[in-house]
């Protein structure tokens, strides 16, 4: 009885090790719209709901110099009032329409792009009153100037208390000083939101939310003919076209640095210092993408199992976490290492990191540390798609990094085909010490002489 219950035992753990490797993933069709827009459906029959993104290029990188804000801000006022013809909305009056819906509906806006997000039973009628409703707040925001100032007046003060924070000063210095004078190495401040007026908001709105800066991307229990027609629907209102839109400015390599990398001490009194470390790296769609994230999860992607953190952590105490990410986007991307320990540790703690990003440059992974991070991270990958929000966020990658639709497919095979030489030499292509930027906030890392 007990060998045959080792058996069973040793079956099941098995197939569980297997389960992965026989995931399968929903395919991508693409739907055809007029007006210019593209479309994109991921089918889902477990459940009766449907998610949708419609993505915008209409992110923080084209605020005006002077009025940083003016993405986030528009984007976060069209669920607020919409005046489509004679039909007046209110925001009460939408919050009120989509709670009885059940429903939900969200815009906002960040670095490259904007979104508007729906969920909804996909029930036929209820589906089509909240896709008509974000349709009009999407086409015919009402920008209440009594609304914009309230707003105006809620980012101020959330900008004011985040900047007691020292993870937000953080961050903000760490996107200046990697990406310097390129759009998105700039944010809001209290002074540039005072600054955008009602008619700024209008005149944004119509430059770029229009359907040839848009992709409908739907996953839920839809044909694809419901499909289609939800997502015309929600651009059926905009303009297909419009004036032409300056090119933003090139992502150029920051010049080389001397032997030492550059640092940003900022003072702040705390009991843990702050530290990030890094540089511009690699857009999604680079074919390096695949070796670079293996890599990553041998040098500080892989949490306990990670070179950072049996360095920094497990041998010599400094901090309790430790990590380093590659952040691609559309067009750039960052590559930063970061933790938080006592001040007293500070600039030894930095040693290490350094120390330990400069010798994986020039190593690479081992065999070994290369064959974990693939398992580990294939064994993972039905977590990134076992939910209809997780679907919907990797098809809004795909769509929006221009990525080939059978990425999903094919994402475990890619990790697969990456070899110890093709992560060393794609990080030594990448990475440079030398060209490092360094952010503290706390206590200074400056090595006494």
């Amino acid at each position: 009885m007990k060998l045959m219950l080792k058996i069973f035992t040793l079956i099941i753990v098995n197939v569980l090790i297997l389960l992965p490797c026989a995931w399968a993933t929903p395919p991508i069709e693409t739907l055809t719209l007029a007006n210019n827009a593209r479309a994109y459906l991921i089918q889902t029959k477990g459940l009766p709901i449907i998610d949708i993104e419609v993505t915008i290029d209409a992110g923080e990188r084209y605020d005006p110099t002077n009025k940083k804000g003016l993405a986030a801000l528009t984007a976060g006022l069209l669920s607020l009032g919409a005046q489509s013809g004679k039909r007046t909305l209110s925001e009460a009056a939408i919050a009120d329409e989509i709670a009885d819906l059940g429903a939900s509906l969200s815009v906002a806006a960040g670095g490259e792009r904007a979104s508007l997000r729906i969920r909804s039973l996909s029930r036929a009628d209820l589906r089509q009153r909240v896709v008509e409703l974000g349709a009009t707040i999407l086409a015919h925001p009402s920008f209440e100037p009594n609304i914009v100032a309230r707003e105006k007046q809620r980012l101020i003060a959330a900008l004011l208390e985040a900047e007691t924070k020292p993870e937000f000063i953080l961050e903000r210095r760490f996107k200046k000083a990697v990406y310097r004078d390129y759009p998105l190495g700039s944010f809001a401040t209290p002074q540039s939101i005072e600054k955008i007026q009602v008619s700024d908001l209008k005149q944004f709105h119509q430059l770029f939310y229009r359907s040839d800066r848009m992709t409908v991307n739907l996953v839920g229990d839809l044909s694809p003919l419901e499909a289609t027609q939800i997502a015309q629907a929600l651009i059926l209102q905009l303009s297909p076209t419009g004036p032409a839109i300056p090119a933003l400015p090139l992502l150029t390599e920051s010049p080389v640095e001397p032997a030492t990398a550059r640092e940003t001490q900022i003072a702040f009194d705390a009991q843990q210092t702050h530290i990030a470390l890094g540089m511009t790296a690699v857009p999604r769609n680079d074919p390096d993408y695949f070796p670079l994230l293996v890599g990553n999860y041998v040098l500080g992607g892989g949490g306990f199992v990670s070179r950072l953190m049996n360095e920094v952590r497990e041998k010599r105490g400094l901090a309790y976490s430790v990590s380093s990410y590659f952040i691609p986007g559309k067009s750039n991307g960052i590559f930063q290492a970061g933790l938080q320990t006592r001040n007293d540790q500070a600039a030894l703690a930095l040693e290490v990191v350094r120390e330990t990003i400069a010798r994986f440059i020039i190593e690479g992974p081992s065999p070994a540390d290369l064959l974990a991070a693939k398992a580990n991270l294939s064994n993972g990958f039905p977590l990134r798609i076992d939910s209809n929000r997780k679907l919907l966020d990797n098809l809004s990658a795909i769509t929006w990094n221009n990525l080939p639709l059978d990425t999903l497919e094919t994402w475990t095979k890619q990790l697969e085909l990456v070899t110890v030489e093709q992560v060393r030499l794609a990080f030594q292509k990448h990475l440079a010490m030398n060209r490092m930027q360094t952010v503290v906030v706390g206590a200074s890392v400056t090595p006494k002489k």
